[in-house]
């Protein structure tokens, strides 16, 4: 990569290469569980991310010459496929195989299997901030790559971005807000009566069936606890014949290493467990993450009482004022969840592609304007008169 006096960008193969303490220093205070070195570098010492996976870690890392300190770093991926985005560009890598070129490997900067938004761009300065997508754009110069995308960027990254020419894709996401709510029936009076009737049926339906829950801190889980988690989440994927991102030994470090950012909910049934979701937690931000969910039994409302309705106790209870409900999912508006849009930001080296896909992303845009203005028709709020 090219150098400027006193500057110089690397590719760096593994956060490991990075100590944890030089990391945290580049971190905004704001940075939340999800770009820990912890997190991070845990995915990679898994497997759960690796080359043979599909995501080749090529984080690019700004640093001074002088000192050979870190002065910034994007998270970033070599990918071989989309999955574990959130973002799809299947189309687009269809289009290029059509016109007989390659898509991928295409570069990736996102927290991996994770649709939450943070910082992209780990840097104190925006003056660094702007050479490490530079040093990117190089990156994809220097080594033939098709495209970049940087997923979920929060929006102080996304302003540098479009001024680097970065095309801007929008989507929607349903997040509950706490509206200094001091018990679930405060957060059911805010609703309509519809809603009302529907939520309190369907938690009904799970108390008839005498289930109940377990609240378990990451720093009470068992061993045996975990793993029974590690059961109901690959239960999920499996049902839907797919694979799980995560793998058992990831789960079992995590909870070692970062304990305080986990809170499991474990459903049971006669004493036993039969169903379990995971909350990350930001106790410094006020926010929390419904992220993992999966049942060994089925039962009518148990996924709805499971990973909405006590998650909303679990951040009433504890002063959470956000809880993100990951990637789609218009049915979680009918339960809380309001819409808001997130976007993610892409570039394209060749400009007969990148023509397409800006003509592409006008279109969509439009699209996910008369959604938003959809889904505000159905608004699950009461109406104040």
């Amino acid at each position: 990569m090219s150098q400027q006096p006193n500057l110089e960008i690397r590719v760096i193969k593994s956060i490991k290469a990075i100590s944890g303490e030089d990391w945290g220093r580049i971190l905004p205070k704001d940075a939340g569980p999800f770009l820990q070195h912890a997190f991070l570098s845990l995915l990679e010492e898994t497997d759960c991310v690796s080359l043979e996976a599909g995501w080749d870690p090529s984080h690019i890392a700004l640093y001074s010459t002088e000192d050979d300190q870190l002065l910034g770093v994007i998270p970033l991926y070599l990918k071989t496929h989309s999955y574990g985005e959130y973002v799809f560009d299947w189309s687009w890598a269809e289009a290029y195989a059509v016109n007989g070129l390659s898509y991928y490997p295409k570069a990736l900067s996102a927290i991996p299997f994770t649709p939450a938004t943070g910082s992209r761009l780990l840097a104190k300065s925006a003056e660094h901030q702007e050479y490490l997508i530079n040093g990117l754009l190089q990156f994809l110069n220097q080594f033939n790559i098709s495209s970049a995308h940087i997923l979920f960027p929060q929006a102080e990254d996304a302003s540098l971005l479009e001024k680097a020419q970065f095309q801007r894709r929008e989507a929607v996401q349903f997040h509950w807000q706490n509206q200094q709510f001091s018990n679930f029936d405060q957060f059911l009076a805010s609703l309509n009566m519809k809603r009302r009737k529907n939520i309190k049926r369907e938690r009904q339906q799970v108390q008839d069936a005498g289930i109940t829950f377990l609240n378990v801190p990451g720093q009470e889980m068992t061993e045996e606890q975990i793993l029974f988690f590690y059961r109901c989440y690959s239960a999920t994927y499996y049902e839907r014949r797919s694979s799980p991102y995560l793998n058992q030994l990831f789960f079992q470090k995590w909870v070692q290493a970062m304990p305080e950012h986990l809170h499991f909910i474990i459903a049971q049934k006669d004493n036993q467990p039969i169903a379990a979701a995971l909350l990350v937690v930001d106790k410094d931000q006020q926010k929390a993450y419904g992220r993992y969910w999966g049942a060994l039994e089925h039962h009518p409302c148990l996924h709805f009482e499971t990973t909405f309705y006590q998650s909303i106790e679990y951040c009433i209870a504890n002063n959470i004022q956000t809880l993100e409900g990951g990637a789609q999912g218009e049915h979680k508006m009918a339960r809380g969840f309001m819409p808001q849009t997130v976007c993610s930001y892409h570039y394209l080296t060749d400009p007969r592609f990148a023509d397409a896909v800006q003509r592409f992303l006008e279109r969509e845009r439009q699209g996910i304007s008369d959604y938003r203005d959809d889904l505000a028709e159905h608004s699950p709020l009461r109406q104040e008169i």
